[in-house]
């Protein structure tokens, strides 16, 4: 029985575009379309992973590495590649890795890979050279979502680029004492997003002329809880501070629970700004560097097929953000 392989190789195109193609999508020419669907009709091509599996001596099953599931950027990544996924016949062996601030995660091993994936998706966990390399030795294609080392095929944002526009909008409201709620603080990657927009946020202070200070920035662990802990923390150290940007949206909105907790409103005592899309962003009046996470996911799936089929992919896709304003930031009440 054909599988979808065999219909790209008749058809001279990849995986990606038959799947595209047989299903309508946008960016395939009508000449390209009618061909695939030719050459399916002619294969009598059926998407049954498990016969394609057998005739290949592929698993049809791809890993996917991942700290959390339940946060927002992590769930949106792998609906959406779960999605292209299945679309094409191929399952996911999903592992999680817990990442706190408490205590160390364990390693990635990657004999529970060895056999058993045809590929790899490596969505924001930060991984040491060691680990790096670990995954590699596995002679699997390989590709990272949301971060990923130089030298490897990464999905993701230009996130020094997304650091620096949240800072830049809370500077051209007018606050100059801005504080920055980051992840997890054992990171041992230099590429990881925390680190990055981290760098963007010091950018856009230096930029401005404005001094940076250490003790400006704080922990915040990529959720609520952590968001709304590390913001009380930095506000009654430093309660000059009248703007917060925070790297993702959940810990903006635990910044906001914080303001809150103090007495403080926002924005008229305190703005804050997040980085995500946030599906409640909207509900609590978040202004937000928003992204398209569940695109990521999808493309970095049929990128990874790509590379399993030995087609030439680019070494990185980057997407873009678009600043939401919204209700949580305002110019500091002396600007007014």
């Amino acid at each position: 029985m054909a599988g979808i392989d065999d219909v790209a190789q008749a058809a001279g195109v990849s995986t990606a575009t038959v799947s595209r193609a047989l299903r309508g999508l946008p960016n395939v020419s009508e000449a390209t379309r009618l061909r695939v669907l030719a050459e399916a009709a002619r294969l009598g091509y059926v998407p049954t992973p498990s016969a394609s599996s057998l005739a290949t001596g592929r698993t049809r099953t791809i890993g996917v590495l991942t700290p959390w599931v339940n946060r927002w950027f992590f769930a949106n990544v792998i609906e959406g590649a779960e999605r292209a996924l299945r679309d094409l016949g191929y399952d996911v062996l999903l592992y999680t890795f817990d990442v706190r601030r408490t205590a160390s995660r364990r390693r990635v091993d990657p004999s529970v890979l060895r056999h058993r994936v045809d590929g790899t998706l490596v969505v924001g966990l930060p991984l040491d050279d060691d680990e790096v390399r670990s995954l590699l030795g596995l002679a699997r294609p390989l590709a990272f979502v949301g971060s990923g080392p130089a030298d490897q095929v990464t999905v993701r944002l230009d996130d020094v680029a997304t650091g620096r526009a949240a800072t830049r909008h809370l500077l051209d409201l007018g606050h100059r004492v801005i504080g920055h709620v980051t992840g997890v603080p054992d990171l041992v990657s230099s590429w990881s997003p925390p680190v990055e927009r981290a760098r963007g946020y010091v950018r856009a202070l230096e930029e401005a002329g404005v001094l940076v200070e250490e003790e400006l920035e704080v922990n915040g662990d990529f959720d609520v809880a952590g968001g709304r802990e590390s913001t009380a923390e930095l506000l009654c150290r430093r309660p000059d501070v009248t703007a917060v940007f925070a790297a993702s949206d959940e810990m903006a909105m635990g910044a906001i629970l914080a303001a809150r907790d103090l007495g403080l409103r926002v924005p008229e005592d305190l703005s804050v700004v997040g980085v995500d899309g946030h599906d409640l962003g909207e509900l609590v009046g978040l202004t937000t560097i928003a992204q398209d996470a569940y695109q990521q996911g999808f493309d970095a799936a049929l990128l990874l097929l790509d590379m399993i089929n030995g087609a030439p992919v680019p070494e990185s896709l980057t997407y873009p953000t678009e600043l939401v304003r919204r209700g949580s930031t305002a110019p500091p009440r002396a600007r007014r």
